[in-house]
């Protein structure tokens, strides 16, 4: 399948780079650019692209506006945030918001491409550079009550949700768990059903939201 994408960065040479990128690999098709908020949103509804790779930092409309915008639209890409390591604010706001991932401009290649085809294949995809700035920022947020649907899962996913919120993949958890990335993946898709959330970062959020998962604990 190729994947439709839009990149968005005000830097000229930055969204150079990205599409060099991209385009030197399998099954992606950079359909458009955008060089601030305003225009990304433009040219995410012409073309409607799988995945927009979108700046948080740009002019006449920030990032975070701009997939607020999008995310508000019926059949939205899948938006993956690209980032300098702004303010942990920003990474709260940005999860908040509902966009499926996070990316560093200076991260390797390969991160670039495994975030896209995640985010293209529904799933959602956190730099491992970014994570604990991330969870900082949820760190100093108010600790909100668990929701009644935690109830429902079983131990094994529980202990899968915590592995999750360290950031592991798939065959990270199962290497961790002694089982087989076919079953976690089946747990993460109960996980996901039980708690009524979109994606495996969604998921995340609600784990430190409501204080089932701390800074140092997990």
């Amino acid at each position: 399948m190729t994947i439709r994408l839009v990149i968005a960065d005000d830097h000229a040479m930055i969204r150079a780079g990205l599409r060099l990128v991209v385009e030197n690999a399998l099954g992606v098709d950079v359909v458009g650019e955008a060089a601030d908020g305003v225009e990304a949103v433009a040219v995410a509804r012409r073309e409607r692209p799988d995945v927009l790779l979108l700046d948080i930092a740009m002019p006449r409309m920030d990032g975070l506006d701009a997939a607020r915008m999008l995310l508000g639209d019926p059949d939205p890409p899948r938006i993956v945030m690209l980032t300098t390591f702004g303010s942990d604010a920003n990474l709260h706001l940005a999860l908040r918001t509902g966009v499926h991932g996070f990316l560093l401009k200076s991260s390797p290649p390969e991160h670039l491409i495994e975030a896209m085809r995640v985010a293209a294949a529904g799933d959602a995809l956190i730099d491992p550079a970014v994570t604990l700035r991330v969870i900082a920022s949820f760190a100093a947020q108010p600790v909100l009550a668990p929701p009644p649907e935690l109830a429902a899962l079983t131990a094994r996913e529980l202990d899968v949700l915590l592995l999750l919120a360290r950031g592991l993949s798939n065959r990270e958890i199962a290497a961790a768990a002694g089982v087989g990335e076919v079953t976690i993946r089946s747990h993460v898709t109960q996980i996901l059903r039980k708690l009524g959330v979109r994606d495996r970062l969604q998921a995340v959020v609600l784990a430190y939201e409501c204080g089932i998962v701390r800074p140092g604990g997990v």
